[in-house]
């Protein structure tokens, strides 16, 4: 008997725990679990907020039992004057790994960026991660070799800041 096609829903603030969970089975699995510093409060505040930070999908299965998630939120090109949408985080479960689901959830976002006028969609993935790569590859992804991610956190972005204070805290909703 064939599986059905999983059933996709936006994500609410009663699933800051099972986002939680999904998070740290990921981070486990990308070999960081130490890195999760979110809570499940901090992340059902943000999905109420009235200008989310993120948004998030849930793969359901037939039976409503959550198999997965997507997390992610709109950039900007500004080459193309238009909002892309990027992929912080997807995650399927083991279990349910090679149903489709990580395509659906993927599908799902591409049809919300098209809906929504973005000039792309875009994700990072561990270049260890080859199954993944594989993955989206097969999906007609093309990786973006020339370019070098950069990132400043902890004590860095702390002293990047503190060299010259703004006037005013920058808005960020």
């Amino acid at each position: 008997m064939a599986s059905m096609a999983p059933s996709i829903r936006p994500a609410t603030s009663a699933d800051a725990e099972l986002i939680l969970r999904f998070i740290r089975e990921l981070a486990t699995y990308e070999r960081e679990p130490e890195a999760v510093e979110v809570t499940a409060a901090t992340l059902a505040a943000q999905l109420e907020a009235p200008r989310p930070p993120f948004e998030c999908v849930i793969a359901q299965d037939e039976r409503g039992d959550p198999q997965g998630f997507a997390l992610f939120f709109h950039n900007y090109s500004t080459w193309r004057g238009r909002a892309g949408l990027y992929l912080e985080d997807l995650y399927v479960t083991p279990a349910a790994r090679g149903r489709g689901i990580g395509r659906a959830l993927l599908q799902h976002l591409a049809q919300l960026a098209v809906a929504r006028g973005c000039a792309r969609f875009e994700w990072a993935v561990l270049d260890w991660n080859a199954p993944a790569i594989g993955f989206y590859e097969s999906l007609g992804a093309v990786a973006l070799r020339e370019w070098t991610v950069y990132r400043l956190a902890g004590e860095a972005l702390a002293g990047l800041a503190g060299a010259a204070q703004p006037a005013t805290a920058p808005r960020l909703s």
